[in-house]
Parts: structure tokens; C-alpha cells; sequence
């Protein structure tokens, strides 16, 4: 595996400093975990956005106004 450098203002260098988990760990091993969360994340939120159209298209929702009422607001 080759290497590269990049360039990086102090403070995001400080803030991935603070997202680590461990002083040892790598820059790359934190970066490497964000990447996997937000891959995560993302398809988790489109699988709840399918999971959301799907109850809406068989009529499984309200309306805001009809829930505002129902709660009594």
C-alpha cells in the first residue's frame, strides 16, 4: 500500500486528534472509522427513507394538522 501526504489546518488536525480513541491510534485508523460510520449511516438512513415511503404510500401516516388535533394542540 502506498502513502501520501495531505495538508490540513491546524484545527481539523486538532479535532481529528480529539476523535481519537486511543493516543496511539493513527490519523488513517480514525479517518478509516468515520468513513465506515457514515457509510453505515447512510445506508441506514436510505433504508429508513424506503422503509418511511412505503408506509406513506399504503396510507400508514397522518397529517400534521390531523395529529396537532388529535393531540389536542
Amino acid at each position: 500500500m502506498g502513502t501520501t501526504t495531505i495538508q490540513l489546518t491546524s484545527a481539523l488536525k486538532e479535532e481529528l486528534t480529539a476523535m481519537k480513541i486511543h493516543r496511539r491510534e493513527t490519523y488513517q485508523e480514525v479517518l478509516e472509522r468515520v468513513l465506515e460510520d457514515l457509510r453505515e449511516l447512510d445506508s441506514k438512513t436510505r433504508e429508513e427513507l424506503a422503509k418511511a415511503e412505503a408506509e406513506i404510500e399504503h396510507g400508514r401516516s397522518v397529517k400534521h394538522r390531523e395529529l396537532g388535533a388529535k393531540l389536542g394542540f
